[in-house]
This record gives C-alpha cells, structure tokens and sequence, in this order.
C-alpha cells in the first residue's frame, strides 16, 4: 500500500508517530546536531524533543497537520501568544537538552528578536522522514499551510538551518529575509518570508 501524503489533521495519539518523523527528519539538521552532538543518543533525544514540542505546545494551539512520512506545525497570528511554552514545558526541554540547554535558549531569543511583527502564519517545524522524501509529503503539509495562510490575505514566514532547504522554500514563493548566527558559534539560521498570493480571478 503506497504512503498516502494527504495532510490529515494531527492529534495526540499521533504524537508517537510525530516523535519518530521529526526525529528521522532533522537527524543531519545543523542546529539539531548543535543542541544533540552526540551520534548515539541523538535519535531518541530529537524524538523526545520534538513529541514533547508537539504534545505540550503546538497541538494545543497551533494548526499541526501530517501525512503518514511528515509533520508541520504552524501558528497562525491570532494563536502566537498562547503557543508559548509554559514553565513546565521548557523545564522538560532543559532536561531533555541537558548540558546544551543553554544553546535552545540562545537559539529561541536570537530568533524571537527577528520576527517580524506584521500578522503572518508562522511556520514553527516542518519535516518529512528520509524513507518518505521525493514523494511529496512536505511539499503536501506547506502547500496546505501556505493555502491557509493565503485564504487570511497574510504573509507566511520561517527559519531555516539547513541550506540546502533554501531553494525548496524558495520554490513556493519564499525569499530570505536575513542571515542570523546563532551565538557560541552555533549555525546559521535564514529568516524566510512568502507573501501572501492571491487567488486567480475566474
């Protein structure tokens, strides 16, 4: 049976398999080595990492959809200031981080400082599983996102640190904003912004 990459709506009995997705998905990603250098543990640490994003943060709040090889989450405006972490959730990222909790911190408020503050559809995580790539699936969950956000008139915006990402995104209309180094020497991040696109007049 061929995996479908129709976006479904996420929930959080599908946290297990978010878990596993993201996980295979940012496994060779710049600032996900950076926060899990370690080869062995880095697996099961993204897996935590990413189903506790989901199950305290984003599915409560934001608009998380999947297919059965990928996973995004996107804020829109009127959701950005509850899909926060509250104090129990970053306590559970620090542990989860350990000694490299210092960098998510870092990470968080260097990028915090460049959003823009236009109303826009944010697009907070998107990956699809190695296994899945070249099928469509990613392409799937921004198509369905860029769709919601075009549908409110609003511009669309992220962060990538994965350079070879940059021509994908640029693809569906987004272009780089900015260049942003992390501290500590960490990786570099690019801001990205997507215009909202109007639909053809019949």
């Amino acid at each position: 049976m061929p995996i479908t990459n129709a976006p479904q709506h996420a929930t959080i009995d599908d946290a297990p398999l978010i878990g596993r997705t993201l996980a295979r998905a940012f496994d060779d990603d710049p600032m996900m080595r950076w926060f899990f250098p370690d080869d062995a543990s880095r697996a099961a640490g993204l897996n935590r990492y990413f189903a506790t994003l989901f199950t305290r943060q984003y599915a409560h709040h934001s608009v998380c959809e999947r297919t059965e090889a990928a996973a995004a989450f996107w804020v829109p405006p009127e959701a950005r200031a509850k899909a926060v972490p509250d104090a129990e959730t970053i306590q559970e990222l620090l542990d989860i981080l350990g000694d490299r909790a210092p960098l998510l911190k870092d990470a968080v408020e260097t990028a915090a400082a460049h959003a823009p503050e236009e109303p826009h559809w944010y697009l907070a995580v998107i990956g699809a599983d190695p296994a899945g790539q070249g099928r469509g699936h990613g392409a799937a969950l921004l198509r369905s996102g860029l769709a919601k956000a075009d549908a409110a008139g609003l511009p669309a915006y992220l962060e990538s640190s994965k350079p070879s990402n940059l021509p994908f995104y640029e693809h569906f209309g987004f272009t780089v904003q900015d260049e942003l180094r992390l501290p500590g020497g960490g990786p570099a991040l690019w801001a990205m912004r997507r215009a909202p696109h109007r639909p053809a007049r019949a």
